[in-house]
């Protein structure tokens, strides 16, 4: 197919179209009414508005909605023309309208026999062509065969990236850890982003040189962060291997001896080859990365390497099978069972008509610890826009603020303000059913899955006490027998109002058969769709982030004053009040 823009329904903004205005109506209503009464009105609430699919069971029934409620979200997902924009998506067309380029990250999981046509190219063989490339690459070092420039096996491998470049690989390869395959050389992987020099400081104090690989991971291959790494990274390797093995020695050339570490000791992921060969790197050992997959989006390509390199790629390759179940899903079910289209719907009915602006993400999985964090960048940097497609000023609220972490921690952080705050969230509770039934020895077995029970037993309790509130004891008193006083150390009885819990936080849960490579790769997919989809209702382009730019040149600008002593005349007050305290210690030091 050629490539097009994907047409929009109407040019009126959203919020000013017929389901947009009933929504709103509907809401002075519906927004008055508790969960509590909800689920004592319909016991067969949990079968109405939860849906399973691709190995995933979605509860949506904690969400303060109705039946008409959905119909109504439903309607307006159809005068949006999600269904046209869904198809859009998938098939290659420019839905990425500022940079005039589709967003094709769906086309890095399609099976081999599939068939993908863009602007008469046909793409599945250059994604597969790569895979290849990163099978070669992954048997090299679980053979130990991929050896340095003194003729040691690659033990460690060091990611150096930011963003899509670094927080997909890491979320994942925690969150994969338990499937390393068995039989080959164990890779240890670490991940270095911050500019600062800090992460990659402490590796370089731990890691062995002579068995030590980098992989320079950035789309542009002109990202700060990372290239400041990596320089660091092979000044590191330039001084401590030199002149320490024969092979090096025969050389006597500094420049020789630099050219073979970059050769054994680093990888490029980039779409920019040209860069990869001016800084260094063989051609041999770069990855190809395509400027139609965009950062966030960029795990199930390349830049998912160190992830085949602690999972092997035919893990890598389940979990792109996963992505591609859901991909599957998302274009072929009607809109009322398709589970990313219902998320999105209920973000769209708390963000823009029962006015929650706060999302949490709890993951009750200690695998999932890195997920809240690669959540926070695909929602916030894809939809955290406030103009529209037609680069009109949005007149309603788009992205929410998105954190979390995992969520038997977070009990003992902030629950306290879900629970009594002042501020509504809404809750993501995510976890696999069935965990450690696989253990071999049967003592160890048992109290792991007494372990993974009373997980569970917390998560379903979280959301059912958000829910409800003091309702959720039946109305027994919230004393405890004084432990939640004695907790607090107070020593007396605390005033009844202390302990009220009043409720009505929505919540959706997401159970995973068990956490697997596939089931990763549907439940990434479906955060990705889920994206796609309130995007499209909201007439935003969620895949562009112009929004980071102006920070980075204004840092050169800053970095040369800071470092060249320039004038400070053009900055404002506060900025060189800093500057000129950075000054002042740096002459401290140096007096």
């Amino acid at each position: 197919m050629t490539q097009a823009t994907v047409d929009q329904p109407s040019s009126q903004a959203v919020n000013l179209k017929p389901a947009w205005r009933e929504l709103t109506a509907h809401a002075k209503h519906m927004g008055k009414r508790h969960l509590r009464d909800l689920f004592a009105e319909d016991e067969q609430r949990f079968a109405r508005f939860s849906r399973q699919a691709c190995g995933l069971t979605l509860d949506l029934s904690k969400q303060r909605w109705s039946e008409e409620t959905l119909g109504l979200l439903l309607a307006l997902a159809e005068e949006a023309g999600v269904a046209t924009a869904v198809q859009g998506l998938l098939d290659g067309e420019a839905v990425n309208r500022s940079e005039q380029r589709p967003a094709l990250h769906t086309a890095l999981r399609l099976p081999s026999e599939a068939s993908l046509i863009v602007e008469g190219k046909e793409l599945v063989p250059s994604v597969h062509a790569t895979l290849e490339r990163m099978d070669d690459m992954v048997t090299r070092f679980h053979s130990g065969q991929w050896r340095g420039a003194t003729g040691k096996p690659i033990s460690d491998v060091v990611n150096l990236g930011v963003g899509g470049s670094d927080l997909g690989p890491l979320m994942t390869t925690r969150a994969l850890s338990d499937f390393r395959p068995e039989g080959v050389r164990r890779i240890s992987v670490h991940f270095a982003s911050t500019m600062d020099g800090s992460q990659l400081a402490d590796y370089l104090v731990q890691l062995d040189p002579e068995t030590t690989l980098f992989v320079v991971s950035s789309k542009s291959f002109t990202t700060i962060d990372t290239l400041s790494n990596a320089r660091t990274a092979l000044e590191w390797l330039v001084s401590r291997l030199k002149r320490r093995s024969a092979q090096l020695d025969e050389h006597n050339d500094a420049r020789a001896e630099e050219s073979l570490i970059l050769r054994q000791h680093f990888i490029g992921v980039s779409s920019q080859p040209d860069k990869m060969n001016k800084w260094g790197i063989a051609p041999a050992h770069q990855l190809e990365f395509w400027e139609w997959v965009g950062g966030r989006y960029s795990l199930w390509g390349a830049i998912g390497l160190p992830v085949a390199l602690v999972v092997g790629m035919e893990n890598f390759r389940a979990m792109l099978a996963g992505a591609h179940a859901m991909d599957c899903h998302f274009n072929e079910m009607p809109l009322k069972d398709n589970l990313p289209v219902l998320l999105a719907l209920a973000g769209i009915w708390n963000v823009n008509f029962l006015d929650i602006r706060a999302h949490s993400i709890l993951p009750y999985d200690g695998r999932l610890e890195y997920f809240a964090a690669y959540l926070e960048q695909l929602e916030m940097e894809s939809n955290g826009k406030s103009v529209t497609h037609d680069g009109e000023s949005v007149g309603y609220s788009t992205c929410p603020v998105l954190w979390g972490q995992l969520g038997p921690n977070a009990q003992h952080a902030f629950y306290q303000l879900l629970h009594q705050g002042t501020q509504p969230v809404v809750c993501d509770f995510i976890a696999p059913r069935v965990r450690y039934d696989d253990v071999a020895d049967s003592g160890t077995r048992r109290h792991l899955m007494a372990q993974h029970r009373l997980t569970l037993a917390n998560c379903f309790a979280q959301s059912r006490a958000l829910m409800l509130g003091d309702a959720a004891l039946g109305g027994m008193t919230q004393d405890g027998s004084g432990q939640q006083a004695a907790e607090a150390g107070s020593g007396q009885e605390l005033p009844l109002q202390h302990k009220q819990y009043a409720g009505n936080q929505p919540s959706s849960t997401i159970l995973l058969d068990r956490l697997t490579p596939f089931s990763l790769g549907t439940l990434i997919a479906l955060y990705e769709h889920k994206v796609f989809v309130q995007a499209t209702i909201w007439n935003i382009n969620p895949f562009d982030q112009w929004g980071v730019e102006l920070g980075k040149v204004m840092a050169g600008e800053t970095q040369r004053m800071l470092e060249k002593h320039q004038s400070l005349d053009s900055t404002d007050a506060s900025t060189r009040g800093l500057i000129e305290a950075v000054w002042a210690g740096e002459a401290e030091r140096n007096a």
